[in-house]
């Protein structure tokens, strides 16, 4: 890692540490996006001191909920749009199952299409706050600030694909990171708070111990995202009229043990804040005391459901990544097989079948890694902002480490054509 960063910070790379200081300067944009009040709001009016249920989505967004920011629903319409564009993909619309199969074009088209339902999307749940949060407002005033709100995710959408095309990548990835990031130190406060009481000396001792086991479950939280990134299963795969090595590397398809990253985790934290989301609106005291004793990560009930998501978007989101079906195809094509299994639908079979296996293994350590740090804090009583941020950090570690792969190939590359 040094190593890179060395590299990063060789004259010879000037313009990829221009691509990193780009990078850094839109999510600063970002971050003072979140600190910027939604014009015409009068603060006495305001009903967001008790997000409650969607204190998620206020964590995931840096904040901006809780001020009622132009960054209020940050990238989450998108996110929302991402997951029903897909699944009109699974031979539901055959227009979009088309446009998958369409490589780089078809791509285009489908992200234009999930931009313009993000933008829809964005316009109703920024209508729906509005009006959840803002006490006594007329028809024209939720209209004209769920306009602002729909302005300020087009901002986000626009500022990603500029991290993306002229930084290092990954933009909505990353500005999903930065408002976790921003999120995580006040996080720190409260567990401190909540263990931590300067009373007796017993009790501060016994709070101290609470903290640092606290601060080890993130830690194995770090190690365990790692270990999982990192983990794969590798195939042989054998060409024809070729020997099984070349310079004495054996030639392989590699299968992550969780090849969807951390989608799942942000798919399944999406559709749980749904019922939430909907509760704000129709401001009906028994729906929502409903959601909040039910649907919520801190009730037995929403945490199952939240584990079942993550289970339910990892084989989806694996399985619309790598097709076996394709896969086999574009192996045949090539001349290439899998030694002891023959080309064509025992192929397909047999991909399935490692898949099926390795992401079940995935989904179960996804689950694992999620669900200890909301199960650690209503063990301890902590409060949700703290019981959330275990998946807050999921979703940090598993973006930094897609990120650092993505340097790390740009600078292989660069020294490739260096050498060369």
């Amino acid at each position: 890692m040094f190593a890179n960063l060395k590299q990063i910070f060789n004259p010879k790379n000037k313009d990829l540490r221009k691509k990193i200081y780009f990078t850094l300067f839109v999510l600063f944009i970002f971050k003072l996006g979140t600190a910027i009040i939604v014009p015409g709001i009068d603060q006495s009016r305001l009903g967001t001191d008790k997000l409650g249920f969607l204190d998620l989505l206020n964590y995931m967004g840096g904040g901006a909920m809780e001020k009622f920011s132009i960054f209020s629903l940050g990238v989450m319409p998108y996110i929302t749009a991402s997951i029903i564009i897909q699944l009109l993909q699974m031979d539901i619309v055959p227009y979009f199952s088309e446009l998958g199969k369409q490589g780089h074009t078809g791509r285009m088209k489908l992200n234009k299409y999930t931009r313009y339902l993000g933008i829809a999307l964005a316009f109703i749940q920024g209508y729906m706050f509005s009006f959840a949060f803002i006490n006594n407002g007329t028809p024209l005033e939720y209209m004209r600030f769920a306009l602002i709100l729909t302005a300020g995710t087009a901002l986000l959408l626009w500022l990603g694909d500029q991290i993306t095309q002229k930084g290092i990548g990954n933009g909505i990835s990353l500005i999903i990171m930065a408002g976790i990031i921003a999120s995580m130190p006040s996080m720190f406060m409260e567990a401190w708070n909540g263990f931590v009481t300067f009373g007796t000396t017993q009790a501060t001792v016994l709070g101290l111990i609470k903290f640092i086991l606290f601060v080890i479950v993130y830690l194995a939280i770090i190690v365990g995202v790692v270990y999982e990134e990192n983990a794969e299963r590798r195939i042989p795969i054998q060409y024809a009229n070729k020997s099984n090595s070349v310079l004495g590397k054996q030639s392989y398809i590699p299968f992550k043990l969780n090849s969807a990253g951390v989608m799942p985790v942000i798919f399944a934290s999406a559709l749980l804040s749904v019922p939430s989301l909907i509760a704000g609106v129709i401001k009906n005291e028994q729906f929502s005391l409903f959601v909040n004793e039910w649907l919520t990560m801190q009730t037995v009930t929403g945490f199952i459901l939240y584990i079942l998501f993550i289970f339910a978007f990892t084989y989806f989101y694996t399985f619309l990544q790598l097709k076996p079906k394709e896969l086999a195809e574009n192996l045949q094509k090539n001349g290439g097989f899998i030694p002891g299994v023959r080309p064509g639908e025992e192929t397909v079979t047999y991909v399935t079948k490692v898949l099926k296996r390795i992401t079940v293994a995935g989904a179960v350590f996804l689950s694992v890694i999620a669900g200890l740090p909301i199960i650690f804090g209503a063990i301890t009583n902590l409060s949700s902002n703290v019981r959330i941020g275990g998946t807050g950090l999921l979703i940090v570690v598993g973006v930094a480490l897609e990120t650092t792969k993505q340097l790390e190939s740009r600078l292989l590359t660069r020294n490739y054509r260096g050498r060369r």
